[in-house]
């Protein structure tokens, strides 16, 4: 069964996406601006070597995953 931390990443995780889209959307930041701000995520996270630093390459491989799937952004 799910932890706490489980649920809090997925809420934060669907509330980001939901933000990135209507920022597209309504034309406040364009695709490239948005792809952009995931790739700086995916980076900070890649490149942590700290104590969680697995866990960070997972969670830079998953930002990698939505910038590929283009979950992102809407797309005609």
């Amino acid at each position: 069964m799910p932890d706490q931390k489980d649920h809090a990443g997925m809420a934060a995780l669907s509330i980001c996406e939901a933000l990135l889209l209507a920022m597209n959307d309504r034309k406040l930041l364009p695709e490239q601006e948005i792809i952009g701000v995931l790739r700086d995520a995916a980076a900070t996270h890649e490149n942590d070597t700290g104590p969680d630093a697995e866990m960070r390459r997972a969670v830079a491989a998953l930002i990698n995953h939505i910038i590929a799937g283009g979950n992102s952004v809407r797309r005609p």
